[in-house]
């Protein structure tokens, strides 16, 4: 164990940090030493939206089969950047952020993914025309998990 002091209050910002911006993990590294705080997220009961995800989920079941193999390889896909729920609208009944054969811009929101009750905005990494929509409204998304592609 060292035998330097931590600083409680720094460790309580840091966590508070963590929390605002629902990181996992934050460093802050100066020169009398360096201060780690992680923490594990919580796991989201997924009880709470069946009756939602029920009524969406059903006319869709093609949809949310994994994407095949050549959509993840390919050089336009815009990958999810977290585990949640993916929304093509901003609210039910809205008109969606794109559709196919759409063309976009980078930047441009292309859709939200809901995780621990925040709706985070998946924008276009670069210009481009939506080719195919690989996931449903409503359908739970996986880290790294191909949502659309761009040509």
């Amino acid at each position: 164990m060292s035998s330097q002091m931590f600083d409680a209050a720094a460790v309580r910002a840091l966590a508070d940090i963590l929390v605002a911006t629902d990181l996992t993990e934050i460093e802050v590294e100066h020169k009398d030493g360096r201060i780690r705080v992680v923490r594990t997220p919580a796991v989201q009961n997924l009880v709470q939206p069946v009756a939602q995800t029920v009524a969406v989920a059903a006319p869709a079941p093609v949809a949310a089969a994994p994407a095949p193999v050549e959509d993840a390889a390919h050089p336009g896909v815009v990958p999810s950047p977290m585990v949640g729920v993916a929304y093509l609208a901003p609210e039910a009944g809205a008109a969606p952020y794109v559709t196919l054969g759409q063309s976009v811009s980078a930047g441009q929101t292309l859709l939200l993914i809901e995780a621990m009750k925040t709706y985070n905005q998946i924008k276009a990494p670069k210009s481009g025309i939506v080719v195919r929509i690989l996931v449903s409204p409503g359908q739970p998304v996986e880290f790294g998990q191909p949502l659309l592609i761009l040509e």
